[in-house]
């Protein structure tokens, strides 16, 4: 194995393959290199593949550990495990589900379909969701399973008062629900296999015996289930190699524990550690205030990022008067950056909550920018696509209730409901999946809807008898012909029906090319595989649009330019934070993170005055950014106000000739709200008491100009003469505005 590809520390953690091993790998330090050559490194000194567990967050992660492993020693990788945890976890219950009481047909829930069974039981208890929420809900059970605890555990350790004994009982409800269903929710994906290992030793032998080395990417976003997944494992043959950096620990909020990486060697003292420190992503200035932003943490391993890389461009710093002000410099700097050659894919906008994404979006749409949300509406999670998985999950397991429900009259064939109604009733006073009351129909029916269902059942069983016949990429197209669920769109000329039919199209292409990679898939497989899909493997690579995400959907990304905007107290850091020691750093860590996706140019801005849901906030500049050095940074807001001053004195000079009139000093933003010097088209000499007449400027179609509030604009049109003449101007954060020349504060920029 050629190792020489390596730098020193990458190649340590490469050539270490026995025992326990902690790799501490900052932002950008080629973790992933390092972890691929180890594995390989492993195959090349004899272990075989299987006997290799390789666990990650994402299947892009997964998939792309599995490409570089494959270069390096060949196609006798296929049989090592390189999955998610998740994804392994359904492999494991796949074959031995059994043991434990449930099918190996067994549905995987997403958030969407934990919801609908929430809903259902606080319906059949009674409990008004404005009491207890399904969001709280489903928050509480996530949090109890990530600990491993049952309902009655969980209740045990909590107040046990009136609202926990509601809690408990709709957690119960909960689970006996999902396993009548056959389903299991991610977190069950974990608990599920730890309850199978500890039910069952000599199941969790045959993987012990399997998986002779484990390897975990992220470690520091493990949680509790993960982290005693991972340790039962390995506690006999003890070669555990982690990979992570307790900086990057930004999940705490669901579930992830910085403790298991800060602690790792409590847990194995002869642990052998190796720092990854030298940074091949970012320059030297933006290194080095990621540096001094994260030093300011206590709970943490002791590192600092370096590279060879040119210290390259300061980071630059603008206070905006308001949101819309912030976004307008934003707008105005990607454009410019377009301009000279940066590709939009190139930038990113990231923001710490999702409310702030709003005026963005907005200045960005009047600019002619093209921009993604990362983290909107997915491809899967499309009301037509979820309409066609349903159809599939049904046929693949007929226990699942919750996709019969949805689909049962998609398209529309008379079954209202008041007759699903009262099937489900029939089903669960006689104890059986709803699919089984479409053959056992209750007396209650009449004749109508008797006949409907009837031939709804029958088309199921045609597409059942069809699924077991026919290969999966042809059996795809028979489900959307015998459903309509194509047809019942192309009755409608509209751009929503054409964009749902289009999406229809793709999942149908995406079971072609699943089809085409696995030639013996199955439909289980391909739901599964569906099911565990992440939303960083649903992200798109750079295309001809800006990126807009939150800071923790940037985790793991790069980008050549980023923008952070919101740096403010209260903002970011969240108001949450401010008296919780362990939140703050977590916030500081999030800025890390965030610092850490620039490549070439960082901006960070932030405004005094800020409105988010309506109520309009006056906060402190983000201690964040006090705490990088003024070395490292650019005040854009003296530049912009320096140019602006220029281009006044420059008309002022012209019209006063001889004399020279120089401008007084720019004054920082938060002092009043005049530009230094500029009073409704007069510049003040204060050396020389002197008030000097500065022209209006001349303006014509086109023409780029900066106003004191608004900001930069384009002249649309101008009329009136003299002191009257009047523009209209597209100004980027705050639209078209008319304004007198005579009087506003406006000034025409040079190109």
């Amino acid at each position: 194995m050629n190792l020489t590809m390596l730098n020193p520390q990458q190649r340590l953690a490469a050539e270490t393959l026995e025992g326990p091993v902690l790799i501490l790998a900052g932002a950008g330090s080629g973790k992933t290199r390092a972890l691929t050559y180890r594995a390989a490194n492993l195959i090349d000194h004899g272990v075989k593949p299987w006997h290799i567990l390789c666990l990650t967050f994402t299947n892009k992660a997964a998939g792309e550990m599995k490409r570089r492993i494959a270069t390096l020693v060949g196609e006798e990788t296929e049989d090592a495990w390189i999955s998610t945890f998740h994804s392994s976890c359904a492999r494991i219950l796949r074959r031995d589900i059994e043991k434990i009481g449930y099918s190996r047909s067994f549905a995987i829930y997403d958030d969407d379909d934990t919801a609908s069974v929430l809903k259902g039981i606080l319906r059949q208890l009674k409990i008004d969701e404005k009491y207890l929420s399904i969001k709280e809900m489903k928050g509480r059970i996530s949090a109890a399973k990530n600990k491993l605890l049952t309902a009655d555990e969980w209740f045990a350790q909590s107040e046990r008062d009136y609202r926990s004994q509601i809690i408990h009982d709709v957690f119960c409800q909960y689970e006996q629900r999902m396993k009548t269903l056959n389903a299991l929710d991610f977190d069950d994906l974990l608990m599920k296999t730890l309850e199978l290992f500890a039910d069952h030793p000599p199941v969790l032998e045959s993987y012990r015996d399997r998986f002779q080395y484990v390897m975990v990417d992220e470690y520091q976003d493990t949680n509790y289930a993960q982290y005693s997944l991972v340790n039962l494992l390995t506690s006999q043959s003890r070669n555990l190699c982690v990979v992570g950096d307790d900086d990057q620990s930004i999940y705490g909020w669901r579930g992830a524990d910085i403790r298991n990486i800060l602690d790792f060697e409590k847990d194995y003292p002869d642990a052998t550690v190796i720092k990854l420190e030298q940074n091949y992503r970012s320059t030297a200035n933006i290194l080095d205030a990621a540096n001094q932003v994260i030093a300011h943490n206590e709970e943490r391993k002791d590192k600092s990022l370096w590279t060879e890389k040119a210290a390259g461009e300061p980071i630059s710093v603008f206070c905006a008067e308001d949101e819309r002000a912030e976004a307008g410099w934003i707008a105005s700097k990607i454009r410019h950056l377009n301009l000279g050659g940066a590709a939009l894919g190139e930038m990113a906008v990231l923001y710490r909550g999702n409310a702030q994404s709003r005026v963005i979006e907005e200045t960005l749409m009047r600019s002619g920018i093209p921009y993604r949300v990362f983290g909107g509406m997915k491809f899967y999670e499309r009301r037509e696509v979820r309409d066609v998985i349903a159809y599939m999950r049904v046929i693949a397991n007929p226990s699942d209730d919750i996709s019969l429900t949805r689909i049962i009259n998609v398209p529309k064939r008379a079954i209202g409901d008041s007759t699903v109604q009262e099937l489900t009733r029939h089903a669960q006073e006689q104890q059986m999946p709803l699919f089984s009351a479409l053959t056992d129909l209750p007396d209650t029916l009449s004749v109508r809807p008797r006949k409907c269902v009837t031939d709804f059942f029958a088309l199921m069983s045609e597409l059942m008898l069809a699924q077991t016949t026919q290969p999966l990429d042809q059996w795809i197209d028979t489900l959307i012909e015998k459903t309509g669920l194509r047809k019942q769109y192309e009755t409608e000329d509209t751009d929503e029906a054409r964009n749902r039919i289009e999406n229809i199209d793709e999942l149908v292409g995406a079971v072609h090319e699943f089809v085409q990679k696995n030639p013996e898939a199955t439909l289980g497989d391909y739901l599964e595989n569906i099911a565990l899909v992440t939303d960083l493997d649903s992200r798109e690579e750079n295309g001809g649009y800006v990126t807009l995400m939150t800071m923790h959907s940037a985790k793991g990304l790069e980008f050549p330019y980023v923008f952070m905007s919101g740096m403010e107290e209260g903002v970011f850091p969240s108001g949450r934070s401010s008296n919780s020691p362990e939140r703050l750093e977590e916030e500081r860590r999030l800025c890390y993170v965030a610092i850490t996706r620039a490549m070439k140019k960082l901006f960070m801005s932030h405004a005094r005055r800020r409105t988010i849901y309506n109520t309009p906030n006056y906060n402190a500049p983000s201690r964040f950014l006090e705490e990088i050095p003024g070395r490292l940074t650019k005040d854009e807001s003296i530049a912009q106000l320096d140019e602006m001053e220029r281009s006044r004195t420059r008309g002022a000079a012209r019209a006063s000739r001889p004399a020279t009139v120089r401008p007084a000093a720019v004054m920082r933003p938060g002092d009043p709200l005049s530009i230094p010097g500029v009073q409704k088209g007069f510049v003040r000499s204060e050396s020389r008491g002197l008030n000097v007449k500065t022209p209006m400027p001349t303006l014509r179609e086109g023409d780029r100009v900066m106003h004191r509030k608004f900001g930069e604009g384009i002249v649309l049109s101008t009329r009136g003469t003299g002191s009257d003449t009047m523009a209209r101007i597209r100004f980027i954060a705050y639209g078209d505005k008319e304004l007198a020349l005579s009087l506003a504060p406006l000034v025409k920029l040079e190109e």
